[in-house]
């Protein structure tokens, strides 16, 4: 299983995650395609550059922006995100970290989420550092992250609001559940941006025991200080199926009195707070009522994110969940080139010792787009296509979960 594990030795921000995404591997190239693509107005530019942090060589991500009004309530911000082209997927994790960052600072300052008002966080550039993070982690191929204890930082500094300790309470209340680490650094390490992000990416997962390192790379952060690098590591490495895996529950809730159009949104809450996956399906209900269920595989790390996900997302007053095992085929991951087009397919070994390939379906209908052709068509010739495997993963062997 390819996973990401996030380091925050020096604390975590936005743009010290995409700089060490582009350090780790994600194409400078995509990353200036995806900000070009979602929409935001041509002034909008991203710039990929280098930096030192005390002798450590890092990826080095900024945008260049118009100067504009960065006070936004949240549903200003998710209107940026949701009329934004980036993939359903990359909109519904870009929410969670944002109603993340509006329910803790509603809890600083004794509010409703609708009332809060982004400062920071709702500038521009930071609506890109989160969308920018989950569209790069999806891209790399990542299907689970994780993250080492993360340094808080010590301090005062100086916000919208005044004068406020280190870390910030927001920026506290977005950690809980998350390993922290205290090494009395002088500054603020970790913002809120960084800390929402790494909630929603890793539910608060933590790193395994044992794995196997793909490639490193390290983020710079936008200060320079000299007791320390100011640089986030990320790792991308293959993770063991079976051991260090957490424990998978089946999530469950049957919902009746809600109109089944918006149920959808709700799908896409839970995986964007860490399910693997998420169902619906239609069933009759006490007193003839049509109803739904919706169920999701969740990690037992992430059944918190996602049973909050659930509560407020649907009409649903309760739920259900158990324990689950979940036999999984050995799998591994690969970039084909198909009519000058880069197709991700997954290859997994069946018990007999054969295989099947299955082409990503996004990247099926981008191709056979670009090549004039149809969908279907595409989708055959990709799976059956074989000799031109440009990247490729080492095959998991063990196949349980």
């Amino acid at each position: 299983m390819r996973a990401l594990i996030f380091d925050p030795f020096a604390g975590i921000s936005g743009d010290m995650i995409l700089g060490a995404l582009v350090d780790v591997g994600l194409p400078a190239a995509w990353l200036e395609s995806f900000v070009a693509g979602l929409g935001l107005g041509e002034d909008v530019r991203v710039v990929v550059e280098r930096a030192d942090r005390r002798g450590i060589d890092c990826g080095r991500v900024r945008f260049e922006l118009p100067v504009q009004h960065a006070h936004r309530h949240l549903r200003n911000v998710l209107e940026i995100v949701n009329g934004c082209t980036a993939a359903p997927g990359v909109k519904a994790r870009a929410t969670d970290a944002f109603n993340r960052l509006a329910q803790a600072e509603a809890g600083v300052h004794g509010t409703t989420i609708e009332r809060v008002h982004f400062h920071e966080v709702g500038a521009l550039d930071a609506i890109l550092d989160v969308l920018c993070a989950v569209a790069g982690v999806a891209e790399l191929g990542v299907e689970h992250c994780y993250t080492r204890p993360v340094a808080l930082g010590r301090g005062w500094v100086e916000m919208e609001h005044g004068r406020f300790p280190l870390p910030a309470p927001a920026t506290l209340k977005l950690l809980e559940g998350l390993p922290v680490r205290d090494d009395a650094l002088e500054g603020e390490c970790t913002t809120p941006t960084g800390a929402a992000l790494l909630a929603t990416l890793t539910g608060g997962q933590t790193a395994p025991e044992q794995y196997t390192p793909l490639r490193s790379g390290f983020g710079a952060g936008g200060r320079d200080p000299e007791d320390r690098p100011n640089c986030l590591r990320a790792i991308l490495a293959e993770v063991p199926e079976s051991g260090t895996a957490p424990r998978l529950m089946l999530l469950q809730a049957d919902v009746d009195d809600m109109s089944p159009e918006y149920l959808p949104g709700a799908q896409e809450s839970l995986l964007a707070a860490g399910a693997l996956d998420a169902v619906l399906m239609p069933l009759g209900m006490k007193k003839g009522r049509a109803g739904m269920r919706l169920e999701a595989l969740v990690p037992e790390p992430a059944l918190e994110a996602a049973l909050a996900a659930l509560f407020r997302e649907t009409t649903s007053i309760g739920a259900r969940y158990w324990a689950v095992t979940r036999p999984a085929l050995a799998r591994s991951d690969e970039v084909v080139e198909w009519r000058g087009q880069r197709v991700r397919r997954k290859r997994v070994r069946l018990p007999d010792g054969s295989e099947r390939v299955k082409p990503e379906h996004d990247d099926v209908v981008r191709a056979a787009g670009a090549a004039g052709v149809p969908a279907y068509q595409a989708r055959l010739e990709l799976g059956a296509q074989d000799g031109l495997v440009i990247s490729a993963d080492a095959t998991n062997d063990d196949a349980s979960v």
